[in-house]
């Protein structure tokens, strides 16, 4: 299935600044779906570093469903995330959504996201390869594994060999939940590749409730971190307000991280 493919020898580790991604220490990356506000960033990434996390996430370009959604604050929305950032002392991930904002982005992430609707968005994706920003590329929500594994390949061939996997879910024909968290891409793409595999139950699920649970079996076979949605008040979060936790929620998953984070031989610092 892989033998083609060069991922399987990439190495195992991306580092930002101390911070290792792909070692025994899971990494934590948490906050809101979008910046709304400086209030509301800035209460986020307090509780994301009092509990632990390493990375603050939040979007401020939304490539949404509908254009009449909130699509984010724009470059506004990266300088709070700057802000947040020099006053919590965490990392930043934000999306990049097209190939025009990945200089503006790049200016101000410590780690580019690329969202599920661009995972093939080959033009796109060898640009970043021009950067030497790490990437986290998102799995596409009808893409095959190989597909996924060959989309990292065009940022790697392009120069940028600092690619993070990050599982979120796929379409199938099950409508109980807004994903279904595929549990067998992490532990197979463990198995064929050293690149690091980042978890999202919160899109793999879209329900709060289920976030806990499945960042817990993720972990539980080998992802090398999570990544959740984090709101200090999702009632009135102007996205995914439904699979965000609340703060509460946010530090009980934590304390369930780390007795998983033990039985499977690895460390969550907190």
């Amino acid at each position: 299935m892989l033998k083609d493919l060069k991922v399987k020898n990439h190495k195992g580790e991306v580092k930002i600044g101390e911070l290792k991604i792909g070692s025994n220490e899971l990494v934590v990356m948490a906050g809101p779906c979008a910046v709304e506000s400086r209030e509301q960033i800035l209460k986020a990434a307090e509780e994301v570093k009092k509990n632990g996390g390493q990375i603050l996430r939040g979007g401020a370009f939304k490539p949404r469903t509908s254009p009449y959604s909130f699509q984010g604050l724009g470059e506004e929305g990266l300088k709070l995330l700057a802000e947040a950032r020099e006053k919590k002392g965490l990392k930043i991930i934000t999306e990049v959504i097209d190939s025009e904002a990945i200089e503006l982005v790049d200016n101000y992430a410590d780690i580019l996201q690329i969202g599920s609707r661009n995972m093939q968005n080959y033009g796109l994706l060898k640009k970043l390869g021009k950067v030497d920003t790490p990437v986290m590329l998102k799995r596409g929500y009808a893409a095959t594994i190989k597909e996924w594994l060959l989309s990292a390949e065009y940022i790697i061939s392009h120069g940028n060999p600092d690619v993070i996997l990050c599982e979120r879910g796929i379409r199938t024909f099950e409508t109980a939940t807004r994903n279904t968290l595929d549990l067998n891409a992490i532990a197979l793409v463990k198995e064929l590749t050293n690149l690091p595999v980042i978890i999202d139950p919160s899109h793999g699920t879209g329900k709060r409730s289920l976030v806990n649970p499945l960042a817990k079996a993720g972990i539980s076979v080998g992802a090398d971190g999570i990544i959740v949605e984090m709101h200090p008040n999702p009632a009135e979060a102007l996205c995914d307000g439904e699979q965000s936790l609340t703060i509460s929620d946010f530090a009980l998953l934590i304390d369930d991280l780390e007795k998983v984070a033990k039985a499977v031989n690895k460390s969550l610092i907190i």
